[in-house]
């Protein structure tokens, strides 16, 4: 295991246990955030760095139950927590680093990450993998349930021009992966971020 993917681990290990008690109120966030992906019955989507699940419960709302939900986490000590809240029923969890995904190339409609990018060590080499995995015309969503400013806030820094979702760094970065964005939000409320496959 590289020296990145150590420490991703073990920074979420030592807060899985509460991970979901510190941020109680996301679930209407996370649910908005899936529905701007506007998945159909039947899609097959990706949570990748899934954590404790929580966005799994609407991706199953929205591809219904012939669809395939998988959610996808490097932590152990995080897809127990998953595993705890139920949300296993939601969609087959699987310890899996987004550098190296254990899935075909283009199968998958779509691929939802929340917070995921800036703990990606290697960013336009994971978002290419992100983009192997879905098929032309697929879809990306990347999500955090605060703005860039106001988590800069809760976490006592400024923001700096070479913040990875500040979007004249997202957009050109997408582009060299493989997706072209579609739509940007920074807002106080949520980051999201929607870009498409390219063919």
């Amino acid at each position: 295991m590289s020296d990145d993917a150590t420490r991703v681990q073990e920074f979420f290990s030592a807060r899985a246990a509460d991970w979901d008690s510190r941020f109680p109120d996301d679930g209407p966030a996370y649910a908005a955030a899936v529905a701007a992906l506007d998945l159909r019955p039947g899609s097959r989507v990706l949570d990748a760095g899934c954590g404790t699940g929580r966005a799994l419960p609407p991706l199953r709302a929205a591809v219904g139950a012939s669809g395939v939900v998988l959610g996808a986490d490097l932590t152990p000590a995080m897809l127990e927590a998953a595993v705890r809240a139920g949300r296993d029923h939601d969609g087959q969890l699987l310890r899996a680093d987004v550098a190296r995904l254990p899935l075909r190339t283009g199968t998958l409609d779509a691929v939802f990450g929340a917070g995921l990018i800036s703990h990606l060590p290697e960013p336009a080499q994971n978002l290419r993998e992100l983009a192997r995995v879905v098929r032309p015309g697929g879809l990306l969503a990347l999500f955090h349930p605060i703005g860039r400013a106001a988590l800069a806030a809760r976490q006592g820094r400024q923001l700096t021009p070479d913040d990875l979702r500040a979007e004249p760094r997202l957009r050109p970065l997408l582009a060299g992966s493989g997706w072209r964005m579609t739509s940007y939000a920074d807002e106080d409320a949520r980051f999201l971020a929607l870009a498409v496959r390219a063919s």
